[in-house]
């Protein structure tokens, strides 16, 4: 029997273990976190059959025939790069869903901001079009949950894939790519921009029908001659370069697709022109996919908006709470500021990631009226904002100490909104993104 080790007790490594014993092979489960809910799960794995170690650094060993690496864990790490000296082929848990999935058409968005927004509007407008086809990767299922579900009860998968994800698939192949945005993230992983971008080229360069946002300053500047071929999309691009002809735009207020008006671009309710730039590129993906105008405008229309992504939770007193906790660096929390009424009060920190807070810090300036810091990052915030002379900050430390000061300032300055768009990772004090949003809507008055 041939042996596999998943790498990370998430739910993507759990299903790949699930999968891949389905499919006769041996399966061995390790992380290197140990904690009540983990062995929990580890007791329930093992009644099942799959092999669970805790508190492990993984050693590659010549009993192995495969490793797969859950997305959160560095490809580059001397261990995994060891296993593939040793010939142990290694993979990542997305291309293991592919390998079992690859008989049916994929569309791969990928971006640095505003991959779950665009992924969650196609995912709407295939499935109002009649298909099967769920949202998987960061959004949705994990995808081996998918592949456990069988291909053939699937007609599309709409894949949400970041770079670590790209980084370990050696041969996923979408019908259709999408590239949503592209500005420094992830650089303590990738290191350099140029790598960066190269890793997240390797999907569009491998998709049948590629898909390219062209307000992003960078791709419009670096990508636009390399995939001149390409479906390109603009809300503005088109206005200023009389050179650039995107097939999928906006004029007069209508989504247009070379010429035919597909729908009116208000019918999406979500704030921004970021979202308008989603829209875009949602309805490109449906009509390259072939589907009819009708089902565009019916799922957009009804569209309910992404959780932790500019979402209302309540509104008191006059004053709208807005969670925006998936914007995790300083260019998603940009955009986030920028999308809201004014004046805001802003709730930002966590664990701090390297970037160019320059925008970020400007639209603070323009837009509120305070901030109130939170987590690891306070401190460097809090210099930061010294510099550009804003002293409208305060460090509160904690998200409950946050919503009751915001209780308090919210009124006193005429604040139209309290805003959660941390620009950090949450990995300071929460398990996840969702978990820091989750305690704002706790917290928020009602």
């Amino acid at each position: 029997m041939a042996n596999a080790e998943i790498i990370g007790l998430g739910r993507s490594g759990i299903a790949a273990a699930k999968l891949l014993q389905r499919q006769g092979w041996q399966v061995t489960l390790s992380d290197r976190s140990s904690s009540d809910s983990l062995r929990q799960q580890q007791q329930q794995l093992q009644k099942a059959g799959i092999s669970v170690r805790l508190g492990d650094t993984f050693t590659p060993s010549p009993e192995l025939q495969l490793v797969v690496v859950s997305p959160g864990v560095p490809w580059d790490l001397p261990n995994l790069q060891r296993a593939r000296e040793m010939g142990i082929e290694t993979i990542g848990e997305m291309e293991l869903a592919w390998r079992n999935l690859k008989q049916i058409p994929w569309v791969g968005i990928t971006g640095t901001n505003g991959k779950t927004t665009t992924t969650a509007l196609i995912a709407a407008i295939f499935q109002a079009a009649g298909f099967n086809a769920p949202a998987c990767g960061n959004i949705g299922y994990a995808a081996c949950e998918l592949a456990l579900q069988g291909a053939e009860s699937l007609d599309w998968v709409i894949a949400e894939i970041s770079s670590y994800q790209i980084e370990s698939s050696s041969t996923l192949t979408p019908r259709i790519g999408v590239w949503t945005t592209f500005t420094p993230d992830h650089l303590s992983r990738h290191y350099t921009l140029e790598n960066y971008f190269n890793i997240k080229a390797k999907l569009l360069d491998a998709a049948e029908l590629p898909v390219f946002n062209g307000d992003d300053s960078y791709l419009f500047a670096n990508a636009r001659h390399r995939w001149n071929q390409a479906c390109w999309t603009s809300s503005k691009a088109h206005l200023t370069d009389p050179d650039f002809r995107p097939q999928v735009y906006i004029e007069d207020g209508w989504v247009v697709e070379k010429g035919a008006r597909i729908l009116p671009a208000d019918a999406l309710k979500m704030p921004g022109d970021h979202n308008q730039q989603n829209l875009l590129m949602a309805v490109a993906t449906a009509r390259l996919a072939g589907i009819e105008t009708e089902a565009i405008d019916r799922a957009i229309t009804n569209f309910p908006g992404v959780p932790h992504r500019l979402e209302r939770i309540s509104t008191w007193q006059g004053i709208d709470f807005i969670n925006d906790s998936k914007a995790t660096n300083y260019d998603a929390a940009q955009v986030g500021l920028a999308a809201v009424a004014s004046p805001a009060i802003l709730i930002a920190g966590g664990e701090a990631k390297e970037g160019d807070d320059t925008a970020w810090l400007q639209t603070i300036q323009d837009k509120a009226v305070a901030v109130l810091l939170i987590g690891e990052a306070a401190p460097q915030f809090a210099d930061r904002l010294k510099e550009v002379g804003y002293t409208a900050y305060e460090i509160v430390e904690t998200m409950d100490k946050a919503i009751d000061r915001s209780r308090e300032l919210a009124p006193a300055k005429g604040a139209a909104v309290v805003l959660l768009s941390p620009a950090c990772a949450s990995f300071d004090q929460y398990p996840n993104f969702e978990a820091r949003g989750d305690h704002f809507r706790q917290l928020c008055p009602r």
